[in-house]
């Protein structure tokens, strides 16, 4: 029976395997709050009014009542992104700790933040032939404008920070490759008479 040179080798595929499982995690740590009553937040204010007496589910679900407000294409744009990313995909990256869903739901809740600011502009902003919208911004559009702000902020530094295992790992992975370079370049500098 012999011993191969190195015992863990025949463990090398799992070990890689598992550090691309954990590679593709997310760590909020204290985050995770922020994030989750920044999504409470986002659902409040769907049932808040919007503009008007027109809530945002009442926006969502294209109702008589917003049409009647006059309620424009960016405020729409605006509820669904606040529903599908920072609600839906925000609570989804957090329950699965996916790093693909949490950058997912940071580039919807950026491009959330542009649409809120014009949904908020066009709800102060005279239409076509000087007709003006009936109402102006409520307070639902407020919060929910602040909180994919929030959750713009956190997601992206959730995404960009390097859990300690992933710089841990890192270095280890930079400590083999300087070993493996340095015992190639050994080989290479060894002297062919050299029986030993």
């Amino acid at each position: 029976m012999t011993m191969s040179e190195d015992p863990f080798k025949e463990y090398e595929s799992d070990l890689r395997k598992a550090e691309r499982r954990v590679a593709g995690e997310i760590d909020p740590g204290a985050r995770a709050v922020v994030v989750a009553v920044a999504v409470l937040l986002a659902m409040v204010s769907l049932v808040l009014p919007h503009t008007g007496s027109v809530t945002g589910l009442e926006v969502l679900s294209l109702t008589p009542e917003a049409a009647a407000e006059r309620v424009t294409i960016v405020s729409k744009i605006f509820v669904y992104l606040v529903a599908i990313f920072g609600i839906a995909m925000s609570m989804l990256a957090l329950l699965t700790r996916r790093w693909v869903l949490a950058w997912i739901a940071l580039c919807g809740c950026a491009i959330a933040c542009v649409a809120g600011m014009l949904a908020w502009w066009s709800r102060n902003t005279p239409g076509v032939g000087g007709v003006e919208p009936p109402s102006g911004v409520g307070i639902g559009l407020i919060l929910g404008w602040i909180a994919v702000f929030v959750l713009t902020f956190h997601w992206s530094r959730v995404v960009w920070a390097r859990s300690s295992y992933h710089l841990a790992m890192e270095a280890e992975r930079r400590r083999q490759a300087a070993e493996q370079e340095a015992y190639a370049s050994a080989l290479y500098r060894k002297d062919p008479d050299d029986q030993s």
